[in-house]
C-alpha cells in the first residue's frame, strides 16, 4: 500500500475533486498555502494499493496542468518621491508536487 501526498494548485483542484472519486480513489484534503507565490493550494492525502498507483499518477497528470503566468515582484520600500516600476516576472504555476510513501501498516480505529 502507498500513501500519496499531492500538493495541487488551487486552480486545478476542482477537476481533481471530480476525477479521483469517480475513479474510486478516496482522499483527504488539507488547505495549504504556497511558499513563494503565496497562492492557495490543497494538499491531498490518498491511500492506494500499489497496483493502482500508475492510474492515480495518470489522473493527477491529466488534471494538474502547469501554466505560465506573469507576476509583479514585491515593491521594495523607497523614500518619498522615489519611483520603482517593477517588470512582470514569468513563473510556472499549477501542476502538482507529489510524494509517494510506503505504508507499513494501516488500520481503521
Amino acid at each position: 500500500m502507498k500513501l500519496v501526498i499531492a500538493v495541487v494548485q488551487g486552480q486545478d483542484i476542482g477537476a481533481v475533486r471530480r476525477t479521483l472519486p469517480e475513479a474510486g480513489f478516496r482522499l483527504t484534503e488539507v488547505d495549504s498555502l504556497g511558499g513563494f507565490l503565496r497562492e492557495n493550494n490543497v494538499t491531498l492525502l490518498i491511500g492506494t494499493e500499489d497496483s493502482r498507483l500508475a492510474e492515480l499518477w495518470r489522473l493527477l497528470s491529466e488534471n494538474c496542468l502547469t501554466r505560465t503566468e506573469y507576476i509583479s515582484p514585491f515593491q521594495p520600500a523607497y523614500g518619498p518621491g522615489d519611483v520603482f516600476l517593477p517588470r512582470p516576472v514569468e513563473v510556472q504555476v499549477g501542476g502538482a508536487t507529489v510524494w509517494v510513501l510506503d505504508v507499513e501498516r494501516f488500520a481503521n480505529l
